[in-house]
């Protein structure tokens, strides 16, 4: 029964993340509260290490939630839900896009997705940033306003913002740099 719903569940977010990887973080945040397969703590973890390993971060998750769901056979199912979708629909796609690529209609619905897509990364990437310097659960514990934040992620990011603004290295070096600095100060 597992495996179905992994595969379910995953095939859903292939077929409604449109956008590439970000867009699937509002509908793995879902999966959290609804299914309890992973916590925040692990999602955040994943999308950190998707971000810094090659693949896209959607695969990697299904990957890694599979796992954790469902054993080794969680794998293969969650990772083949999360890119039926997309092969079904790039088949399609292929076979009409030549004939239809000029179609106003068409033209527009591919103008009217962009603004859907963004909305999708920027909650991503609210909720992201909310977990990772917002200590949300401490405050709500303390009602202390100054528990509320994370001092040292938002130190590690104003620091890293500002670096990557100003010498615009590769985006691996800032993502090494901070893993150094969080296992030397045990972030």
């Amino acid at each position: 029964m597992i495996y179905i719903k992994l595969f379910l569940e995953f095939f859903k977010i292939g077929l409604f993340s449109i956008g590439g990887g970000l867009a699937t973080l509002p509908f793995l945040q879902q999966l959290v509260d609804k299914h309890g397969w992973i916590t925040s703590q692990d999602l955040l973890d994943m999308i950190a290490i998707s971000e810094s390993t090659p693949g896209p971060i959607g695969i990697n998750t299904a990957t890694f939630v599979g796992y954790k769901a469902g054993g080794i056979w969680g794998v293969p199912v969650a990772t083949l839900g999360i890119v039926t979708p997309s092969i079904i629909i790039i088949i399609i796609i292929a076979h009409y896009f030549m004939k239809f690529s000029e179609e106003p209609m068409v033209r527009s619905a591919f103008y009217g997705l962009r603004p859907a897509v963004i909305g999708l990364i920027s909650a991503a990437g609210f909720e992201v940033a909310k977990v990772a310097l917002f200590r949300v659960d401490e405050y709500k514990a303390t009602k202390q306003l100054i528990s509320l934040f994370n001092f040292k992620a938002i130190a590690l990011f104003v620091i890293i913002y500002l670096l990557l603004h100003k010498y615009k290295k590769h985006p691996i070096l800032y993502l090494v740099g901070a893993a150094v600095v969080g296992i030397i100060l045990k972030y």
